[in-house]
């Protein structure tokens, strides 16, 4: 692709590989990427690219170059309570641990230290867009603006009280001031966050539905997480829970349904026909035995499954990279075929898959002219990586997120040669410790 004119560019990148994601993955090789006002403006071959006048000139042999990743669910601020209370089933989990703890510690203070510290994680391996739905959004607003990161704040929605607020006419009330404040804003979009079925009831549910309609925003909502959540709704309603959303106009195109790790064929034909987008996160849903989410039937339904590593606290890392890889080795055994999830809609599912759901494909989650520059290069000379016959089978199948060197964010370098430009990784690591300090009663 040519450069659009003979004005200088501001960064020219050279790599080995260049993987744009579409179509299907397929790398370029020996190529380049241009980028201007924060946009990419070229990708070409390298010795096209020699004759282009740039401010930044950057050669990266052993890398490939690749759209940056995108987290389409977690909890940030809870990377505090990393490695916590592991070992259990999620209600237990919730119930006895987590929400207890939530109630002790979450403030403002608490979300600035434990976001920054999430987003310096996500950071260092690959990702440049995140999903967050935690207490405090406007906390986590003033650290994603420091960070330079982009991101999509889901204000969580409760029928009951929290930290954040008394109920759900403060939460709306709160979100919506929120969404106000940064309509303008070229990285963050809100969305309506309801917790869950089993902790929104069908009021607060139909004015999520009523709300987000009218300002076109999106929704993200943990649905059908266990077995247990729907034996018990269909106990106290009657109804499973996604047949219940459906009924209240909760599903549509602008929904996001995270986990999914429960799901009967009608359940899949409901989302497939509502236009729905899933977010799977493989890992937590693992580690608290939640179940199993048939991804491959999802995608055969036409369904856009997108990735998330939900929060540090029930994975224990927000390692996007690893997240592909348990994917892909986990929707085999599920689908109980070795062709299931291949490792380019894997590395789909991360990318232009989690641009999709979150409503910014138009923006990111490809390499292509006219899109914003969120970039990421991974050097992959190392030893574990040799040989090399396939870029996209390294990114997915081996341990590759510590080898991510450089990250742009709107052509903005937030990565360089593995060191964070905009954030200090000696503080955050400090303030992290005095946190454990509090917390453990030190």
């Amino acid at each position: 692709m040519p450069a659009q004119s003979q004005h200088p560019v501001d960064t020219l990148i050279f790599a080995r590989w260049i993987i744009p994601v579409t179509p299907n993955c397929t790398p370029l090789i020996d190529h380049a990427l241009a980028i201007r006002n924060g946009e990419i403006c070229a990708i070409l071959a390298a010795e096209e690219a020699e004759s282009i006048d740039a401010t930044d000139v950057l050669r990266l042999d052993n890398h490939v170059l690749m759209p940056g990743l995108i987290n389409a669910h977690g909890h940030a601020a809870m990377s505090l309570f990393r490695g916590m209370a592991d070992d259990k089933p999620l209600h237990t989990w919730l119930n006895d641990h987590i929400w207890p703890a939530e109630g002790r510690w979450v403030d403002e203070a608490f979300v600035s230290d434990g976001c920054e510290l999430a987003i310096a994680e996500m950071l260092r391996s690959g990702t440049t867009t995140f999903s967050d739905m935690y207490f405090f959004p406007e906390a986590a607003a003033t650290v994603i603006r420091k960070a330079g990161i982009r991101a999509q704040l889901s204000f969580p929605i409760f029928d009951f009280p929290s930290a954040w607020g008394s109920g759900p006419d403060e939460y709306f009330r709160k979100g919506l001031a929120l969404r106000d404040e940064l309509k303008h804003s070229k990285l963050i979009t809100v969305a309506f966050g309801p917790h869950a079925p089993y902790t929104v009831g069908d009021d607060a549910m139909q004015r999520v539905a009523t709300l987000a309609a009218e300002a076109d925003a999106a929704i993200q909502i943990h649905l059908h997480e266990t077995q247990q959540e729907i034996d018990d709704a269909v106990t106290q309603t009657g109804k499973r829970p996604i047949t219940r959303l459906a009924d209240l106009g909760l599903l549509g195109p602008k929904t996001q349904c995270v986990h999914l790790a429960a799901l009967n064929d009608d359940d899949i034909a409901t989302l497939a026909n509502f236009g729905c987008h899933a977010i799977h996160c493989p890992e937590s849903n693992m580690k608290l035995a939640s179940g199993f989410s048939p991804v491959e039937k999802m995608r055969a339904a036409g369904i856009n499954v997108a990735l998330g590593t939900d929060g540090a606290a029930s994975n224990n890392d927000l390692d996007l990279f690893s997240e592909m890889r348990s994917a892909a080795l986990l929707g085999k055994v599920i689908a109980g075929d070795a062709s299931a999830l291949p490792d380019h809609y894997a590395l789909t599912m991360a990318t232009l898959n989690g641009a999709k759901a979150l409503g910014i494909d138009h923006l990111v989650g490809s390499l292509e002219v006219g899109k914003q520059a969120d970039v990421i290069a991974i050097d992959l000379s190392a030893l574990e990586q040799q040989p090399i016959y396939n870029p996209v089978s390294q990114l997915v199948y081996t341990n590759i997120s510590h080898h991510v060197r450089y990250s742009w964010i709107m052509g903005r370098k937030v990565l360089d040669n593995g060191e964070l430009t905009t954030l200090d990784r000696r503080d955050i690591i400090a303030r992290a410790e005095l946190w454990r300090s509090r917390i453990s009663g030190e």
